[in-house]
Formats: C-alpha cells, sequence, structure tokens
C-alpha cells in the first residue's frame, strides 16, 4: 500500500511540475513601471488596476489564441517613484529576465526614458504610455502606443467654451514641468488665434507646494476672466479654494491631468468650481458596458472608478487583441503592425470606445468635456476630433453604441 500510494504521490508531482511548465510557456507577461509609492502613488494604483483587471476577465474567458495556440497573461508590476533611472532599471528587468512583450508607464518624465531603449535590436518591447503629450507620438518611436487623446484637442475645445462664455483675458498657472509647460503653450496658441489676451504665464510646483498665494495674487493682479490650472488632484483643488479666497470669482480651465470628477467631492465648498471647464464626469459619460465595469471594479480593488483605470482596462484589452491578431506573442514589429486590427472596441463590451489608431501609435477616442454653469454640471460635450471628413465621421457614428451625442471637431478648424 505504501509503494502504491508513494507511486500515485510521485505521478502527481510530476503531472504538477508537467502542468506547470507547460502554463508558464503559455504565459505572456505584461510589464508596468509607475508610481506605486510617493505622491503620485494614487495616480499609479489607478493605472496599474485598469490593466489588472483587464488581464483578470481576459484570462478568465480562457485567454487568446495565438498561431493556434492557447496563452494567458501574467502582471508584473514594479514601482518607479516618477524616477527615471527607476524606470529604466524596472524596463530593462521586465524585458531582460522576465520576458515582457509590453511595458505600461503613465507618467511623460519616465516615458522617454524607456523609448531610448525600447528600439534596441533583438530585444525590442512595446510601450504602453498613458500620455497625452502629442509631441511623444511624434518622435518616430515604433514600438509606442500613446493611450490618452493628445491634449492639443482640449486645448483648442476648452478655448472654444471659454470664449463663447465671453472670457477674453487668460491667466495660465500650471504644472511646472514638460507636460505643463506645453500645455501652456498649446492654450495659448489656440486662445491668442481667437483674439484673446494672455495676462500671466506661469508653471509652479503642484507636487510639492501647497500654499498657492504668492503665485496666484500675481496672476490675479492681472484681472484675468478666467485662468488656465492643473496638476495633481488635491493641489488643483487646493488652487481653486485658495483663488476664491483671494476673490477671485471668474472661471478656471483644468489642464486634462485635472479630473473634474475627482476634484468636486474633494471640495469643502463644490459651488467654487463654478464655471469651471474640464473632462467629463465619468458618471455622465454613459457606454452600455460602463456600468458592469464600474461594479466589477469596485468589487475587486475597492477604490473608485478614473479615467485612468478605464483607459488602461481598455488599453490592454486593446493590446491582447492585437497580439491575438499578429500569429506571434513575443515579436514587438509584428504586434505593433496588427494593432489596426484590433479596432473598433465599441460601448456594449468596454467601459469606453476605441475607433482605431494613427499612424504614429495614438488610440483615437473622443475628447470628453464637461462645465459647472450656474450651480450645476452641464451635460457632457463629446468630440470626435479625428475624423478628416463627414463621411468618416458619418461612419463611426453608425457604428457607434453610444446614446449620447458626439459632436464632429474637424483637425484643421
Amino acid at each position: 500500500m505504501r509503494k502504491r500510494n508513494s507511486f500515485i504521490f510521485i505521478t502527481a508531482m510530476i503531472l504538477a511540475i508537467t502542468w506547470t511548465t507547460i502554463a508558464g510557456a503559455s504565459e505572456i507577461v505584461i510589464g508596468f513601471t509607475g508610481p506605486l509609492s510617493g505622491p503620485a502613488a494614487e495616480y499609479g494604483q489607478d493605472c496599474v488596476t485598469g490593466v489588472d483587471l483587464a488581464i483578470r476577465d481576459i484570462n478568465g474567458s480562457g485567454g487568446i489564441t495565438v498561431g493556434g495556440k492557447n496563452y494567458t497573461f501574467r502582471l508584473e508590476k514594479m514601482d518607479d517613484r516618477v524616477d527615471p533611472t527607476l524606470a529604466t532599471n524596472n524596463a530593462r528587468k521586465l524585458r531582460n529576465e522576465l520576458k515582457a512583450i509590453a511595458i505600461f508607464n503613465p507618467n511623460a518624465q519616465t516615458m522617454t526614458k524607456l523609448m531610448a531603449i525600447n528600439w534596441e535590436k533583438g530585444n525590442e518591447y512595446i510601450i504602453m504610455g498613458f500620455t497625452s503629450i502629442p509631441q511623444l507620438a511624434q518622435l518616430g518611436n515604433n514600438y509606442l502606443i500613446t493611450m490618452a487623446a493628445p491634449f492639443t484637442m482640449y486645448a483648442k475645445v476648452y478655448a472654444d467654451i471659454a470664449w463663447q462664455n465671453r472670457w477674453k483675458k487668460a491667466a495660465m498657472l500650471v504644472t511646472a514641468n514638460i507636460y505643463g509647460d506645453t500645455w501652456r503653450k498649446s492654450f495659448e496658441n489656440e486662445w491668442l488665434k481667437k483674439g484673446g489676451v494672455i495676462t500671466y504665464s506661469a508653471g509652479t510646483d503642484y507636487y510639492k507646494r501647497t500654499d498657492f498665494a504668492g503665485p496666484l495674487a500675481k496672476a490675479l493682479a492681472t484681472n484675468p476672466d478666467c485662468m488656465l490650472i492643473g496638476g495633481p488632484t488635491a493641489t488643483t483643488t487646493l488652487i481653486i479654494e485658495q483663488a476664491r479666497a483671494q476673490g477671485y470669482e471668474g472661471g478656471f480651465i483644468l489642464i486634462d491631468q485635472a479630473k473634474l470628477d475627482a476634484i468636486h467631492p474633494a471640495m469643502r465648498k463644490p459651488l467654487l468650481l463654478e464655471g469651471s471647464i474640464g473632462l467629463a464626469f465619468i458618471k455622465d459619460v454613459n457606454y452600455p458596458a460602463k456600468s458592469a465595469f464600474t461594479e466589477n471594479y469596485k468589487a475587486t480593488f475597492k477604490r473608485p472608478v478614473s479615467w485612468e483605470s478605464i483607459a488602461h482596462y481598455a488599453s490592454m484589452h486593446a493590446l491582447a487583441r492585437a497580439i491575438a491578431a499578429s500569429g506571434t506573442p513575443d515579436n514587438a514589429k509584428a504586434i505593433r503592425a496588427a494593432f489596426p486590427a484590433a479596432f473598433p472596441m465599441l460601448g456594449d463590451k468596454y467601459p469606453m470606445e476605441l475607433f482605431g489608431i494613427q499612424a504614429n501609435g495614438t488610440l483615437l477616442y473622443p475628447v470628453l468635456t464637461q462645465s459647472m454653469k450656474y450651480g450645476k454640471i452641464t451635460p457632457p460635450k463629446v468630440y470626435i476630433w479625428w475624423a478628416k471628413t463627414q463621411q468618416e465621421y458619418d461612419a463611426l457614428m453608425k457604428i457607434t453604441k453610444a446614446s449620447f451625442p458626439q459632436l464632429w471637431l474637424p483637425m484643421g478648424n
């Protein structure tokens, strides 16, 4: 009996080892390097949990089929605290040791460092970059996917709405980094084209500073009708409250990093947001699949849904579809070339809609805006910004699953 039991035990162990080997050989590793500790940790968690949930859902549905073989995904996440050197070291480990074929990164400061090494011959990998800085997509990196609409489109839309509000004089006080600097330049170009005046323009440290009395005093001394502001949620909230405390009664234009639906509940007096223009509230942009996604996300991570988590969830699904279409789990060039086959991804299955990808790697989804006017949040305005012709726009409207209006924003205007 002991010999028989020993035989069964050994056989079971061999089968377990064999199965583990097979399962390991059938995994595709996806990397993430981003801020998981420090001041930007909440932002990093919003991003990585979106990827995590997408992988859980894909694996729970049986994975993907690539070249006739079944694969599942494994997420390897590493903290870089927005440190470019640490992010580079993480990326090398994720690629060289863990064999990640794609690495998600949500910060332009670290992304540029990853872009310097992701094309090394024989060691190429896809960067899934969450940035709205359009200049990064224009640098010619053949393995970069940018997962956010370019902020130049937001600058155009926000300037249009502000001008309709009869604001003429704008002051700018945004986060002091390459993202904030290029945002200021983009908005200034749009504002001046309309005949508006920039009364003040400066960056300030939204990551370390909490008292903005000094820079606000300088900006408000120019008597602006509106202010372009923004950075992380907590400090953007402080700037709004401190500006109102100094007697400012004008409007606020929030750059796309600063989310209205995160700032609104953080305000001690939400009515202080009167006249604000920003990214739309998630609750007001209702695709058919969003409700189920929201319930699943909250139940899994015990945290509220954000646009970052939604974008990373959808983009991970797009990556999985591209890998399946490419016929290879480990050839970055083939996977990148297969991305157009992943689309469209519509709102009956995903919490947002992705309509395609530009040649430079920018994913195509609408610009979503909302305002507070007379103490109430206005209905969202949703813009299709990449359609070059009326016919292209009409074709998109025929396939969308959205029940809300989507406006055409011709890029040439």
